[in-house]
């Protein structure tokens, strides 16, 4: 069965001491407007860029260090952490709707359900 996926997000993970500092930063390097979201505050938007490619932030819990990671969107989780898996990445954690891994160096990133709808539909690659 084929399943399908791409780069969607690229997110700003921020602690609290940092957030607003590198939402401002991000959203003036990028010349965009944050969005913020009222029923989430810990989130923010900087919109879609080139290929519906999405930049958000979170406002992350003490401890976690600034980073960025992306996230891989998909119609099929089990079959892309499965896929990620035989290509060398680790599960870190189950977070319910989607699963946190690593790559091969260390790098965070999640693989989530579609979330950017015709985006997804357009530039989405089909894997075996």
């Amino acid at each position: 069965m084929t399943h399908r996926s791409r780069l969607a997000i690229l997110l700003l993970d921020l602690p609290p001491e940092s957030h607003a500092a590198g939402l401002a930063f991000w959203a003036a390097a990028t010349g965009r407007e944050v969005e913020r979201n009222a029923a989430a505050p810990q989130w923010a938007s900087l919109g879609a860029f080139a290929g519906g490619f999405h930049v958000e932030a979170q406002r992350t819990g003490e401890g976690t260090p600034p980073r960025w990671h992306v996230d891989v969107e998909t119609d099929d989780i089990p079959a892309e952490v499965a896929r990620l898996e035989a290509l060398g990445a680790r599960r870190t954690a189950d977070m319910g709707r989607f699963w946190q891994m690593t790559d091969p160096a260390g790098l965070v990133f999640c693989v989530v359900g579609v979330q950017t709808g015709a985006a997804f539909e357009r530039h989405a690659t089909t894997w075996p």
